[in-house]
């Protein structure tokens, strides 16, 4: 076999194959002289060829011009978005990825190839190679908002926001506007989430926002007043001002609108309708009486006083106001509150603005693309078309929108999904530039922070609103030991999938104003996962700080036992030095903690090795009487040291 030929070789010259072709071995042999001396073609020709030979089915050419000695081709110029995956970054720069992930870590930043990374550590990537970077933001497509021409204005409704401190009367003053129970439908009589409502006054309408008074929707508040046209004040006369109150002042003032004061409560015996007046003067509410420009009204929600006064009150500062709007033209408004029903899906709460919305139109609101299947107003009458200022439920969005978000009508069904999609690739390249990547530097203090705890939640509730205001309320629990970590929050029902995310991750499923389907319940009692659901949102932060309590160390305290005199001291075989001492104050307790005091300086720390009294082991010896004390590897006991025995008791904290 040795002497013989193989086949198909053998028939060239030497450093030929069977074809008659040099072998890539041999040819860079030929041509290394070329190529050290600076003449490259000889190299390039032959790099050419393999890159022009036909691959086999099943091989695949990496890092093309990647030949060792082989320059690489240098890209000039590159654009990039506001973020790029290091995958992206790669191709763009013709580089391999685990070499661009090589320079990021050189850099200080750990990326792996799918995540991405800013504008700014892509370019100086891409400088590292000498590529210029163009940065290029597209923007997702606006629908344009043309203004009205003033012929085409017409009176519309005004929209009243209700607002003021919890438990001052706000929907009691709205149910005896509108002379119907809405207080017995929100749990301990607390709104929760926005309702929207109108009422006919005459030949004239108000459409009033009834919005939560709790502190946790201060967020939802300001939402309220963005819509609104004029701010109804309620302020109890037995209780006068509160924090809320000024925080509702604060909001009215930042959407720029007028204020009417409602004085609720002056049926009650302590009422004082003056010093409300007098409180509020320093928030900068002058009464029209004392001088000022607020208008005051006297009220009794539950007696059913002054309330023809205060809609003639908002009836005529509307007209002040002049309210007009275009009801011919498409409809623009604001998503009020947003939900997802399990019988008829996604279903928001519209508050119309501009145009009329009608049954069959296509529209967005926000991120979220759909056509409206059918409309129904407060009272839950199915409507064809609502006109500015009215509050409308509206059903066909393809997914529960944000409360807040704008609701825009389109000319057709495509325009929309197209803004829809752009708005949603947005708003998930925000998303994924929030956890994007982590620094070096980052990475060890979060491993030096470890310590640090965190209480894992699932957040799910009955509307958008109420969920951010739960997560917000949560989210201000936190201190620098214990954090709140929401790794989930969404509008329905607790499901098998929130369960399984739960499980995953070790948290807590928190549900407001919702319940666990079958499927859910049976997942969490398999896999042991504590799911809590409140009505009250009181009760739920509660809660959650008592967890939160439960993983805060607990605070060691000293506490002194007492203190025993060394009077003379022992030499024992097999125990070391025994002092023999009179307990002067407390009790010294066998085991227990002990520093061995002298001069009034503490020479040792340690533990009660043994405790005798005469030739028995006792457990405690209490004051005035004679013992025996060992400590634990300390044998240079004197006389006159003052032996202090102590414990350390851990002590539960709290938020």
């Amino acid at each position: 076999m040795g002497g013989q030929n193989r086949p198909g070789k053998g028939t060239g010259r030497p450093g030929k194959d069977g074809y008659g072709r040099n072998r890539p071995g041999e040819a860079a042999k030929a041509k290394s002289q070329d190529f050290h001396s600076g003449d490259y073609r000889g190299e390039e020709e032959w790099a050419g060829a393999v890159a022009r030979r036909p691959l086999s089915k099943n091989k695949k050419r990496r890092g093309q011009g990647a030949l060792p000695g082989v320059p690489q081709p240098v890209v000039k110029k590159i654009v990039i978005g506001e973020t790029v995956t290091v995958q992206d970054l790669a191709q763009k720069l013709a580089k391999s990825g685990a070499e661009v992930v090589k320079k990021l870590v050189a850099i200080g930043v750990m990326a792996s190839l799918t995540q991405e990374i800013d504008a700014d550590t892509a370019t100086l990537v891409a400088n590292e190679y000498g590529t210029q970077v163009e940065v290029r933001i597209d923007r997702p497509t606006e629908l344009e908002d043309l203004p009205d021409a003033r012929e085409s204005l017409l009176e519309r409704p005004p929209v009243v926001t209700v607002m003021g401190h919890v438990d001052h009367g706000k929907t009691s003053l709205l149910d005896a506007i509108r002379q119907t129970n809405v207080t017995a439908t929100e749990a301990g009589g607390i709104t929760q989430h926005i309702g929207a409502y109108q009422v006919q006054v005459g030949d004239r309408k108000i459409t009033f926002l009834d919005t939560p008074g709790h502190e946790a929707f201060t967020a939802m508040r300001a939402r309220g007043a963005e819509v609104t046209d004029i701010a109804v004040l309620v302020v109890a006369a037995d209780d006068g001002v509160m924090p809320q109150t000024v925080e509702a002042i604060n909001h009215a003032r930042a959407a720029g609108v007028p204020i009417i004061v409602a004085v609720n409560k002056i049926d009650r015996p302590d009422a004082n309708a003056d010093r409300v007046k007098q409180q509020l003067t320093e928030h900068g509410l002058v009464s029209e009486e004392w001088g000022g420009d607020a208008v005051f009204v006297n009220v009794s929600a539950t007696k059913r006083i002054g309330i023809d006064e205060l809609l003639e009150m908002i009836l005529l500062v509307a007209e002040m106001g002049e309210l007009k709007a275009n009801p011919d033209r498409p409809a623009r408004g604001t998503v009020i509150e947003a939900e997802l029903d399990r019988g008829r899906g996604p279903v928001a709460t519209v508050l119309v603005q501009k145009g009329t919305l009608r049954v069959g139109d296509s529209l967005v609101a926000g991120a979220v693309a759909g056509k409206v299947r059918a409309m129904f107003d407060f009272r839950g009458e199915r409507l064809e078309e609502a006109g500015p200022s009215t509050p409308v439920q509206v059903l066909g969005l393809d997914d529960v929108p944000e409360a807040g978000d704008i609701v825009q009508v389109t000319s057709d069904e495509k325009v929309a999904r197209e803004v829809s999609l752009a708005r949603q690739d947005v708003r998930r390249k925000e998303t994924l530039a929030k956890n994007k990547v982590v620094s070096l530097d980052e990475f060890f203090k979060n491993i030096k922070a470890s310590e640090t705890k965190e209480l894992p939640l699932i957040v799910k509730a009955d509307v958008q609103g109420s969920l951010e205001a739960v997560i917000q309320a949560l989210s201000r629990l936190g201190t620098d030991e214990v954090k709140v970590t929401v790794i989930h929050g969404g509008v329905g029902a607790v499901t098998e999938t929130d369960v399984m995310l739960a499980s995953a991750s070790g948290a807590i499923i928190i549900g407001f104003n919702v319940r666990a389907d079958a499927g859910a319940r049976k997942a969490a009692e398999a896999e042991k996962i504590d799911i809590r659901l409140y009505l009250i949102i009181y009760e739920l932060i509660d809660d959650v700080r008592k967890a939160m309590s439960g993983l805060l160390e607990p605070e060691e305290r000293e506490v002194i036992l007492g203190r025993a005199e060394v009077r003379q001291t022992f030499r024992v075989p097999r125990v070391g030095a025994v002092a023999g001492s009179y307990v002067t104050e407390g009790k010294v307790l066998n085991h227990a903690r002990v520093r061995v005091i002298r001069d009034g300086v503490v020479v040792y720390q340690g533990q009660v090795h043994s405790l005798k009294r005469f030739k028995d082991d006792v457990r405690e010896v209490v004051q005035g009487y004679e013992c025996g004390i060992g400590v634990e590897n300390f044998n240079d006991v004197k006389e006159g040291d003052v032996l202090e025995a102590y414990t350390i008791e851990k002590i539960k904290r709290e938020l």
